[in-house]
């Protein structure tokens, strides 16, 4: 005895959709990921408003750490 065999019906074709990203959809996250290549590439531009010192001193030892790591 045969199985009945079923045909996928054809997927509906969506004519006259676009879908269309606004402009600020690219520009932004490009935008973001060079500030952050920037501060990547040269630290020393990137000045910390404020805060405790000790945190900078936290940053520079992981930096060094990742740093070692690479090498």
């Amino acid at each position: 005895m045969s199985a009945p065999t079923h045909i996928p019906p054809h997927p509906a074709t969506r004519r006259g959709v676009e879908t269309r990203l606004p402009w600020w959809a690219l520009v932004l996250p490009a935008l973001a990921f060079a500030a952050l290549l920037l501060v990547i590439l040269n630290p020393a531009d990137a000045h910390a408003t404020g805060g405790d010192p000790a945190v900078g001193r936290l940053f520079e030892q992981v930096q060094q750490i990742v740093l070692n790591q690479g090498s």
